[in-house]
């Protein structure tokens, strides 16, 4: 069973501590290795702790706005998911399996990370759709659907229009 709530808390602590600008600064701030692999293929990103050390690997042909996503799902995985990563990779391509708690998970922390709750019930609230509300905030639309869907457990008035891709990073280009 996912926990709504503890993903919510765990985020936002995150942002009180570091803020969700500039991961790639918070990132070296908690000490993880952030290495770029031109040769990860279709693979979007990957998080593992070995030797010790907190490591990801991110595809840099990602856009401004994917590497942004994919970087925010690594650090769930390193706040949520440490001790599991430790000698294995948790990585991005094949991760979105509804079954698999802890790669939605990464993506509930991600998608508290990246979307303010008052800016996106505001949205919802005017009337807009999923999909432009997407655009205005720079997400993909699946991850938009993670937020709303968390949301609505935390007791927000919401009706989740959609259910979401949950392998939306395995269909989305490298671009």
């Amino acid at each position: 069973m996912i926990d709504s709530s503890g993903i919510y808390r765990r985020a936002q602590q995150f942002i009180r501590k570091y803020g969700n600008h500039r991961l790639e600064m918070v990132i070296q701030k908690l000490g993880i290795r952030l290495y770029e692999v031109p040769d990860l293929n279709e693979l979007l990103g990957m998080y593992t702790v070995r030797w010790r050390h907190r490591i990801i690997l991110i595809n840099p042909n990602l856009s401004d706005d994917s590497r942004r996503m994919v970087l925010a799902h690594e650090l769930g995985h390193d706040q949520l998911h440490r001790q599991l990563a430790k000698g294995k990779a948790l990585s991005e391509n094949s991760l979105f399996d509804t079954i698999d708690h802890t790669e939605y998970e990464a993506n509930a922390f991600a998608a508290h990370l990246l979307l303010d709750q008052d800016q996106v019930y505001d949205l919802a609230r005017e009337g807009r759709d999923v999909i432009e509300m997407s655009k205005i905030l720079r997400t993909d639309v699946n991850l938009l659907l993670i937020k709303l869907q968390e949301m609505t457990r935390l007791g927000w008035d919401l009706r989740v229009p959609y259910v979401p891709d949950a392998r939306f990073f395995a269909h989305m280009n490298c671009s």
